[in-house]
This record gives structure tokens, C-alpha cells and sequence, in this order.
């Protein structure tokens, strides 16, 4: 009895670790003196060779306490390798409507990270250029120190 319990306790760990997401790309960027300018572009290449894989795309980021809203809008721009491009616009909430910080982290930095796109098939073998600029009305956000893209494989 004790050896088929632990029988099954090893499959059931052995089928856990077979279902995790492997990361593809995670990188991240440095925001000069935590001051993110609207002219300033994040560009990320991320090498798909999987064209049949499901991935998750997410932006990473990190922003500190001193970052005077509760909310970062983005643009996104991904060209694929073909050099057609989407645009899009995300919304990332960095704070609940209490004020209080969302993400990880402890003192004055908040590690945040969000959720682009789901359950994603890249249709091209190759580069994909990411390009994130922030879309909020003020010219230079202070507060946002850094900003990345992770893209993880099903």
C-alpha cells in the first residue's frame, strides 16, 4: 500500500512538471532615472521556431511607490517577421481602487506582471520585434523603472 502511494505521488509530481510553461523570452529594460518619456521606445526580439506551440505573452513591470497614478496605458506594436505589425493598447492596473500597490515586491518597488496576450500561435518562424512605448498624457512618467515582455511555451 505505501509503495503504490508513493507510486502515485511520483506520477502525479512527474505530470505536474510536464504541464509547466517554459519560458521562451523574459528580458527587461531600464527606465534612465526611473523618468519613462513618451518619445522613449522599449524594443524587444523575441526568436519564435515553433509555429505550432501556444504561447503567453506578458509585460513585465516594475514601478515604484513614488508612481502617481493607479494605472499605465501602453502601446504595443509586434511585427511579425514577414514585417506586418499589429498595434494595440493595453491597460495595466498597478494599483487596486484603494490606492494599494498590486504586484510583488517590498519598500518602494512593485513588480507587476501583466497579461498581453493568451493561448497565442505565432504563424512565422523567426523575429518578432516588440516595441513598447507608454500611452499616458504626461510626457515623462516618473515612477516606472523598468519594462519587459515574457513569452512562455504551453
Amino acid at each position: 500500500m505505501k509503495n503504490k502511494l508513493l507510486g502515485i505521488a511520483f506520477g502525479i509530481a512527474i505530470l505536474a512538471a510536464a504541464c509547466g510553461k517554459v519560458s521562451v523570452y523574459n528580458k527587461s529594460v531600464d527606465i534612465p532615472r526611473e523618468k519613462w518619456s513618451m518619445d522613449s521606445l522599449a524594443v524587444f526580439k523575441v526568436d519564435i521556431s515553433d509555429t505550432l506551440s501556444i504561447y503567453d505573452v506578458y509585460v513585465n513591470l516594475r514601478n515604484t511607490t513614488t508612481y502617481a497614478n493607479s494605472n499605465l496605458f501602453l502601446f504595443i506594436e509586434t511585427r511579425s517577421p514577414s514585417g506586418a505589425k499589429l498595434r494595440d493598447t493595453l491597460e495595466c492596473m498597478l494599483a487596486d481602487p484603494y490606492g494599494r500597490w498590486l504586484g510583488k515586491g517590498f519598500g518602494a518597488l512593485r513588480d507587476n506582471q501583466i497579461p498581453y496576450k493568451r493561448y497565442v500561435r505565432f504563424p512565422e518562424v523567426g523575429v518578432y520585434q516588440f516595441t513598447i512605448q507608454h500611452g499616458m498624457r504626461t510626457q515623462s512618467l516618473k515612477g516606472i523603472a523598468s519594462v519587459g515582455i515574457k513569452v512562455e511555451q504551453h
